[in-house]
C-alpha cells in the first residue's frame, strides 16, 4: 500500500528509526526531497504550502541543536552557502517557498518531523545515515542576522526558527502501538469493573516509550553482537542468541536529561548495566575503565571496547564520571 505524506506522524515509522540515505528518508515519506533541508506539501485547507519536516545535518553556522530544542536556519534557492565553512553567500527571504511554508506551519501550529543526519552535531547525530527523531513544534519564527557576515563585511539576514520537541504522549502512535494501547485499556477496564480507563495519558506515554526506546539501542547492541563493552562478556540464551542491554551513559529523564542517541549508549551485560548505573565503574576521557567498588563476576576490561562506527561522545563520559566523583562513595544510584 502506498504511504501518503501527511502532517505529523507517519504510520510504520517510529522515533529512532534509521535510514541509510536521503533517498530512503524520502521513500518513507518522511521528507519531500533527497537534498533540501525543508520539506513541504500543500495544505488540504487552502492548497498553500506548509512544512511537514526538516533535516538537521550541519547545514548552516547559525543552526543550534540542543536535542529537545533547536534553532533552525531557513534557506535560499540554489547554492546559498560555502560548502566548507557554512557561511551564507546572501540574505534569505520570506518569499522563498521553503521559508514561507515553515513559517505558515508555525502560524497554523502544525507539528514538524525532525530528521537528524550524520553531519549534524556529533552529540546528537547518528554516526552514519539519518535518524527520525520525532515531532517538534515551532515556537518562534523571526528575521535575524547571521553570526558570520558576507565576504564584504555586510550583514546577512536569515529566516530563523525555534523548535521544541513534543512530549512522548504527543508523538503519535503507530498502528501496532495503538493496538497495544487498546489492549492495555481493555485490561484496565476489565479489572476496574468497566468504564473509562483511569490513566489513559499515562498508558499512551508508557506504550510510546516501550515501543520507541528499542530502535536506537538495538542498533548499538547489534553492532557488538551482544558483547559487553565494559567486561567483554557475551551472554547466550538457550536459543544461542546473545542477551545484552543498552545503557545510557548520561541517563534519560530528570535530572540528567540525556538523549536517546547512539553516542550516549553502551552495549553491556546486565551486571555491567547495574555497575554503570550505581557508579561502581566509570570511564575516563581516554577510554580507560576505573573500578570504584569491589565486585564479583567478570573482571572489567582495561579500556572501553569500541567497534566500527560507534563512539561514545566525551561529553556523556565526562558527565557520568563527574556525577559520581562529586558523590564520593555514597552509592546513590541514578
Amino acid at each position: 500500500m502506498e504511504i501518503k505524506r501527511v502532517i505529523g506522524s507517519i504510520d510504520g515509522v517510529v522515533v529512532g528509526d534509521h535510514f541509510g540515505s536521503r533517498r530512503e528518508v524520502m521513500g518513507a515519506k518522511l521528507h519531500q526531497t533527497n537534498q533540501k533541508g525543508i520539506s513541504w506539501l500543500k495544505d488540504d485547507l487552502d492548497g498553500r504550502p506548509v512544512a511537514d519536516a526538516i533535516v538537521l545535518n550541519g547545514g548552516y553556522v547559525d543552526d543550534d541543536d540542543r536535542w529537545t530544542t533547536m534553532k533552525y536556519t531557513g534557506a535560499s534557492e540554489g547554492r546559498d552557502r560555502d560548502s566548507d565553512t557554512g557561511r551564507l553567500l546572501r540574505s534569505q527571504s520570506w518569499s522563498y517557498v521553503d521559508n514561507a511554508a515553515l513559517r505558515r506551519s508555525y502560524e497554523r501550529k502544525y507539528p514538524i518531523r525532525v530528521i537528524r543526519g550524520y553531519e549534524g552535531d556529533e552529540r546528537y547525530s547518528p554516526p552514519k545515515g539519518y535518524r527520525y527523531d520525532g515531532l517538534f513544534k515551532i515556537t518562534a519564527a523571526r528575521t535575524d542576522v547571521s553570526k558570520w557576515p558576507a565576504a564584504d563585511g555586510s550583514e546577512i539576514q536569515i529566516c530563523q526558527f525555534d523548535l521544541e520537541r513534543l512530549p512522548d504522549s504527543q508523538q503519535g502512535l503507530t498502528s501496532v502501538e495503538q493496538r497495544v494501547a487498546e489492549v492495555l485499556q481493555e485490561v484496565e477496564e476489565r479489572y476496574a469493573g468497566g468504564g473509562e480507563a483511569k490513566y489513559p495519558e499515562r498508558r499512551t506515554l508508557s506504550v510510546a516509550r516501550l515501543m520507541r526506546s528499542v530502535a536506537t539501542s538495538q542498533r548499538v547492541k547489534s553492532l557488538y553482537d551482544g558483547q559487553c563493552q565494559l567486561c567483554g562478556l557475551r551472554l547466550l540464551g538457550p536459543d544461542g542468541k546473545p542477551h545484552s542491554q543498552g545503557a545510557h551513559v548520561r541517563p534519560l529523564g530528570d535530572p540528567h536529561n540525556g538523549p536517546d542517541v547512539e553516542p550516549n549508549i553502551l552495549c553491556v551485560c546486565p551486571n555491567c548495566h547495574v555497575r554503570l548505573d550505581v557508579g561502581a565503574v566509570i570511564v575516563e576521557q581516554d577510554g580507560s575503565i576505573v573500578v570504584r567498588a569491589a565486585m564479583l563476576g567478570a573482571p572489567m576490561l582495561p579500556m572501553l571496547k569500541t567497534k566500527g562506527w560507534h563512539r561514545v561522545h566525551p561529553d556523556y563520559i565526562r558527565y557520568h564520571r563527574e556525577w559520581w566523583q562529586s558523590r564520593g562513595n555514597r552509592g546513590q544510584g541514578f
